[in-house]
């Protein structure tokens, strides 16, 4: 796996630079129901495959990153505890 084919693959998901794992699944459902040839899609034929490759080469990427749980990591991935650490002993803000 190259970057470009991780950047095709979000392309084809239509997703940001970053998302959670929920998301990926659901996206890749919803792509699904939209080309699948069952669902009498004619829009792109090649598509449901392309969809498809997309969803395994980012569960491959998923499972293989190595996750940190440092604390800047968690502070960064949760905005509000962050803000709650930084005034929480501020007695303008009820600390």
């Amino acid at each position: 796996m190259t970057f470009s084919d991780l950047q095709e693959a979000c392309r084809v998901f239509g997703l940001e630079e970053r998302a959670s794992l929920e998301e990926i699944k659901a996206r890749h459902k919803e792509l699904v129901k939209r080309y699948h040839p069952d669902t009498g899609s004619q829009e792109e034929p090649e598509m449901i495959r392309r969809v498809n490759a997309a969803y395994r080469l980012l569960i491959d990427y998923v499972s293989g990153y190595r996750f940190s749980f440092a604390e800047e990591e968690f502070y960064e991935q949760n905005p509000d505890e962050q803000l709650r650490r930084q005034f929480m002993t501020d007695p303008l803000y009820g600390g």
